[in-house]
């Protein structure tokens, strides 16, 4: 019986957000709250094959380049998302490509519809911006966003290897030279 309540307090609420939830652009008070939420979301230790590393540059650089592909999902006055993109350009090419780089929901609220409406209005604004195509990457290990992705319409998956290389070692060699000169 418990569960059935929880169940429909959940349905509820996540109606009520679906009803009230507002998409707006990101607004230079939204900085930090989009900063720490992308922390929770994207940590090193959970994704350790992410190229971009998530900082508080990553989201100053794209607000300043592209302040027009970077959008927030709000409910009552709490930022519950985000998704940051751009635009590329390439010479000899009459496309123009968009490219999703980040986004994300706070985990409690995720499912409940705001990542598809963050996306929508993501989508909305590259073909108002003459985009052609867009492209959005994620880890192959990450089930969950590879079938969001697919269930919103992207397809054609390419795999990438990543690798890396621990320069530990050698930096702690090259700090003791630099003490020695």
């Amino acid at each position: 019986m418990h569960n059935e309540v929880d169940k429909e307090n959940q349905i509820h609420y996540s109606q009520k957000i679906s009803c009230d939830l507002k998409i707006r652009e990101m607004e230079i008070d939204d900085i930090p709250d989009v900063f720490h939420l992308g922390e929770m979301l994207f940590e090193v230790q959970s994704l350790p094959n992410l190229y971009r590393t998530w900082d508080e540059f990553e989201v100053v650089e794209l607000f300043l380049s592209d302040p027009e592909f970077c959008i927030v999902a709000e409910f009552e006055d709490d930022l519950l998302g985000f998704a940051l993109g751009t635009t590329i350009k390439k010479s000899r090419s009459a496309w123009k490509y968009g490219h999703l780089i980040w986004l994300g929901v706070k985990e409690k609220f995720q499912r409940f519809g705001i990542a598809e409406k963050l996306f929508i209005r993501f989508r909305n604004l590259m073909i108002k911006d003459s985009v052609r195509m867009l492209i959005v990457d994620c880890q192959a290990e990450n089930i969950p966003s590879v079938q969001f992705f697919e269930k919103i319409g992207f397809g054609n998956p390419i795999s990438h290897i990543y690798m890396s290389m621990n320069l530990s070692t050698e930096y702690q060699q090259y700090q003791q030279q630099k003490k020695k000169k």
